[in-house]
């Protein structure tokens, strides 16, 4: 009966996210609600079970996206971005235009959303492209394929991050392991892929080219640029490889593990860019805070979603729903990080949403979390490689690909969707292979 009720409750998730068009966060709520109703709880245990999924799953990844909003916008608004990827040209020629731009897409990516990532690169890609008589789609796949990579493995993004404290893994390794993961995935998925790829001819309309473009004198630094972006991932791993060799009753441990702390480690970055990026550079206190005000506005439904699925997670552990669920799984001797990439790539296949896919996954899956010796780091990977699979017309991610490179659906199959799908499997191979070491 528990496993008909959640399988009729995914449906109707699907049914109201494709069908109805409705807005996943309510439709999160309303499946919860079925759920409970259907597992027989009481009618304000279910009402308290929902605002526990909600505080639990929003307590701290409020700190953690809201501050990793505000520093991405804060490295666009200020044309860091436009300085790193021209900096990477410079360092690497223009014959390996190819690797600059795809450095910056994984650079720039760490920090900054995917859509808002998309929004302020591909433009700059187009530019870089028609300079150096580059194939468009040869320059931008390998830049796109960096941003989905950290959009899919990465803290501070919404899904890693969502994923890690449902599961209790430690941010700190699976960025460590993330990035293990994406050098190889990103490199697979990029310029290796393109080579094999159909030849497509892609004509961005004009409209989607950068709207603006700095010059040299309006810049920041190189140097204060890329160490702006990449201060949180430096703070983070950092203090994480020298806590593990540190006794845990020390205070230097105690400090260590309080800097590597992502909230702090954000906090720290935005309040060092705040002046290296900002008052440093003749902007006013004024103007810094509505970049932010204006970063935060565009998480907010992020976060109404990752809140309601947290409430559909905390229904079905309190129903019972997951304990069943995860006996069933157990019977198996299928791998449970292969289990979480299979329901992943179901879910992600059926509605579209990379971070619905992996937050519904993670409530589907958390018992095998709490009764096997599985790594919580890699199920977080495994089910962010999953959740990155097999994007088509039902994904926001593959019309703006369509759209801005102005291509056919065919052409955007051909190249958007296979090079997703490609992530997909080589986060898996790549989370597999370090299971044999971790």
């Amino acid at each position: 009966m528990p496993l008909l009720v959640v399988s009729l409750g995914i449906l109707f998730l699907f049914f109201l996210i494709v069908i109805c068009r409705l807005n996943a966060f309510i439709a999160f709520i309303i499946v919860a609600i079925g759920i409970g109703i259907g597992q027989g709880m009481p009618l304000d245990t279910v009402v308290n079970s929902i605002e526990k999924g909600i505080g639990n799953t929003l307590g701290f990844l409020v700190i953690i996206l809201g501050l990793g909003a505000m520093l991405g916008k804060l490295v666009a608004e200020s044309g860091a971005a436009q300085q790193i990827t021209n900096g990477l040209i410079r360092i690497f020629g223009v014959k390996n235009t190819r690797a600059a731009v795809m450095l910056t897409g994984f650079i720039v990516g760490i920090t900054m959303f995917y859509s808002v990532g998309f929004v302020i690169l591909v433009p700059l890609v187009f530019t870089v492209a028609n300079a150096t008589r580059l194939s468009l789609i040869g320059v931008g796949l390998p830049m796109l394929a960096a941003l989905s990579v950290t959009h899919g493995f990465l803290p501070p993004h919404p899904a890693p991050s969502a994923l890690s404290i449902m599961f209790n893994a430690d941010l700190g390794k699976t960025l460590i392991y993330g990035i293990i993961l994406a050098i190889p995935a990103i490199l697979i998925s990029g310029p290796v892929l393109t080579r094999f790829l159909p030849k497509v001819e892609a004509k961005p309309l004009k409209e989607f080219m950068a709207s603006k473009t700095f010059t040299i004198s309006e810049l920041p630094s190189l140097t204060n640029s890329l160490l702006t972006a990449l201060l949180p991932v430096l703070l983070i791993g950092f203090a994480t490889i020298i806590s593990s060799f540190l006794n845990e009753e020390s205070i230097l441990y105690g400090l260590f593990n309080f800097i590597g702390n992502p909230a702090i480690a954000l906090l720290l970055t935005l309040l060092i860019g705040t002046y290296s990026l900002g008052i440093s550079r003749g902007n006013s206190m004024d103007a810094i805070m509505k970049i932010y005000a204006t970063a935060v506005s565009g998480i907010t439904m992020v976060l109404l979603i990752i809140s309601g699925a947290g409430a559909l997670k905390q229904i079905l552990i309190d129903s019972g729903v997951s304990q069943y669920i995860g006996g069933l799984l157990q019977i198996t001797s299928i791998s449970p990080l292969l289990i979480g990439w299979i329901i992943a790539t179901l879910i992600r296949f059926s509605v579209g949403s990379a971070t619905v896919a992996g937050l519904t996954t993670a409530g589907i899956v958390l018992p095998l979390i709490q009764t096997t010796d599985v790594s919580p780091e890699l199920m977080v990977l495994a089910i962010g490689s999953g959740s990155l699979m097999l994007s088509h017309v039902n994904d926001s991610g593959f019309w703006l690909f369509k759209e801005y490179f102005n291509l056919s659906v065919k052409e955007t199959l051909s190249t958007w969707t296979v090079m997703e799908t490609c992530i997909g499997i080589s986060g898996l191979l790549g989370v597999l292979f370090l299971n044999q070491f971790i």
